[in-house]
């Protein structure tokens, strides 16, 4: 599984007290194209606790999709849009995937 960045320090039972208040995982979606060539990627998993925003996390992501995802025509435009989208709108909630993936036996 990815990084899960935000839950440093914390244990099992934070985690759901902090999940049952709001508390949810996310990822930033980040685009960037070289020539004609467009990628779009996902972050690392984080936690935002139920108090706190997501501004901030995702800016460095929305920030490199704005500088250098537009290039490539026409998926470039397309999945800056997309990027920038999700992540000022509080990001791609993925909290029931962990969930689940937590609870996989490993």
């Amino acid at each position: 599984m990815a990084n899960i960045n935000g839950i440093e320090g914390m244990s099992v039972e934070e985690v759901n007290q902090e999940i049952a208040k709001g508390g949810r995982f996310v990822i930033f979606l980040y685009c960037f194209s070289i020539f004609i060539m467009s990628f779009k990627r996902s972050s690392d998993i984080y936690f935002i606790r139920a108090d706190e925003g997501t501004l901030t996390k995702s800016l460095p992501f929305s920030a490199l999709s704005f500088f250098v995802g537009w290039w490539g025509i026409p998926w470039g435009i397309i999945y800056t849009i997309q990027s920038l989208i999700t992540n000022f709108s509080g990001g791609q909630d993925i909290t029931q995937q962990v969930i689940s993936a937590l609870r996989q036996p490993q």
